[in-house]
């Protein structure tokens, strides 16, 4: 199940309806700092558990 571009669109014109014109780039700039966060933590979360595992294979 995709969404298309009509999909989109609509989606975008109910958010102007609902946030103002004034308000949407700054939720879009909020959402993109907060994914940004997110990927940060979990790379360094599987960069932790790569770590871990590479120790406990050198010690046996």
């Amino acid at each position: 199940m995709t969404v298309g571009v009509p999909g989109l669109i609509l989606i975008l014109i109910i958010l102007l309806i609902i946030f103002g014109p004034k308000k949407l780039p700054e939720l879009g700039q909020s959402l993109g700092q907060s994914l940004r966060e997110f990927k940060n933590s979990t790379r360094g979360i599987t960069d932790e558990d790569d770590s871990d595992s590479n120790k406990t294979t050198d010690r046996q």
